[in-house]
């Protein structure tokens, strides 16, 4: 007497009676995408349907009549002997994550379910396997698990930052009214510099963030300021461009901030046809930006001491950007010239 259990192969068996049931049953498992084999309690092979072989690779003459530890990585060699055991237990295993090794040699990640095949008699003669592929899943997991932990880095860096802008720029607001104007637009600033690395919605599967260019950046920062004078633009950007990404990406935002701040307070964007002129360089091993302002009130050389653009031209240009920031206050306006690192800023 024989037994369909697939398809591909007949396995005859004392054990097995054949029916109209049992053909049906046979028809359900060869069409299961899941892997789906039986071996006996010497963990030989004794069935193997069409999922098994698009997850393994071997087709059924090629793997019944093996040992099933043929799809057992070396270093979980001792899973096959447990299992068997809790089989002889008449113990079923159910979602059991695992690692098995396919034709090629590959590894795939599974979920294993083991189910005790017993006789007429009742008695235990073997165990059915289910296998799924759970490589995707695995993929998903850690790429959300990198994700949070990424997210997590992000917003306690951003915490730091923001706790950074506050006590800097609590040393040169004169009131509370100061205060508060000049962290709310210096983290107005961060913020809308961070929008610039967010990927479109269709790329967010494959991309978590992206970089930006300086220029960008500059345009981003510039924007409210961003009208025309005589039909040209107030801001110009010329010259080479560069990829800003990482820590760089915060200290180029609060600089250029700084920049465009004191130019609309005290410079070039004050007056109605005030214009600024932004180069931008590459010279032997640095990256120069001039930011040169021009038709703004006269020239009064101002010192900020020890305020909020002094600590962070010292703390960001020189120890971040691995540069300098160079101020000159010509006749006909501010000139600034910040050196960097390109090194430094490259994502």
């Amino acid at each position: 007497m024989s037994r369909v259990l697939s398809s591909s192969k007949v396995i005859p068996s004392d054990a097995f009676a054949g029916d109209e049931t049992a053909q049906r049953l046979a028809a359900i498992v060869e069409s299961s995408d899941d892997a789906i084999l039986a071996k006996d309690l010497n963990g030989t092979i004794i069935s193997w349907n069409a999922g098994a072989e698009r997850l393994f690779g071997y087709t059924p003459d090629e793997a019944i009549g093996q040992a099933v530890a043929m799809l057992i990585p070396p270093d979980l060699a001792d899973e096959e002997p447990n299992i068997l055991s809790r089989i002889r237990a008449g113990e079923r295993i159910d979602h059991y994550e695992t690692i098995r090794r396919r034709k090629d040699g590959s590894l795939i990640d599974i979920s294993l379910s083991v189910s005790p095949i017993r006789g007429p008699d009742g008695t235990i003669i073997g165990a059915s396997k289910i296998a799924r592929d759970i490589t995707e899943r695995r993929r998903s997991e850690e790429q959300q698990l990198l994700l949070i932990r990424e997210m997590d880095h992000r917003v306690k860096n951003l915490f730091t930052l923001a706790s950074s802008v506050v006590l800097l720029s609590a040393r040169s607001a004169h009131s509370v009214a100061d205060l508060v104007s000049a962290v709310s637009a210096r983290l107005r600033a961060l913020a809308q510099a961070h929008a610039l690395t967010i990927p479109p919605i269709p790329n967010t599967v494959s991309k978590a963030r992206k970089t930006t260019t300086l220029h960008a950046l500059i345009r981003t920062i510039l924007a409210p300021y961003d009208d025309t004078v005589d039909n040209e633009p107030r801001a110009a950007v010329t010259g080479p461009d560069i990829a800003v990404g990482g820590d760089a990406l915060t200290s180029f935002a609060l600089l250029l901030h700084e920049f465009a701040t004191n130019a609309a307070k005290y410079g070039a964007l004050s007056t109605p046809d005030g214009r600024i002129d932004i180069a931008c360089k590459q010279e032997k091993d640095r990256f120069v930006l001039i930011w040169t302002e021009s038709g703004g009130p006269p020239v009064d050389r101002r010192s900020d001491g020890e305020g909020f653009g002094s600590l962070l031209a010292r703390g960001a240009v020189q120890g971040q950007l691995g540069g300098e920031i160079i101020r000159d206050w010509t006749p006909s306006g501010l000139c600034i010239r910040l050196e960097v690192d390109p090194k430094r800023v490259a994502p």
